[in-house]
C-alpha cells in the first residue's frame, strides 16, 4: 500500500502471540485500515485503525494482509 491508501484487513499471518497483539491494537480481519506514513529502508510504518494511529515495525506490518479496492 502507498501512504494515504486504505483497505480492509483480510488476514493476519503469524502465531497466536502476534495475532493477539494485533487484535489488542484493533487490527483484525474485516476492519478498515489506512497507511499514513512509511520510512525508507524497512523503517517503521504508521497505520490508522479507526481513531487510533499506531506505528509498526516493517516485519510486523508485512504480516498484515490487506485487500485494497480498485
Amino acid at each position: 500500500m502507498a501512504p494515504g491508501q486504505s483497505g480492509i484487513v483480510a488476514s493476519l499471518k503469524g502465531g497466536w502471540g502476534m495475532v493477539r497483539r494485533m487484535q489488542a491494537m484493533g487490527i483484525r480481519p474485516g476492519v478498515p485500515i489506512t497507511k499514513t506514513t512509511s520510512q525508507p529502508f524497512r523503517g517503521p510504518i504508521s497505520v490508522q485503525v479507526g481513531n487510533t494511529q499506531v506505528a509498526l515495525g516493517f516485519g510486523l506490518a508485512r504480516r498484515i494482509m490487506v485487500e485494497v479496492p480498485g
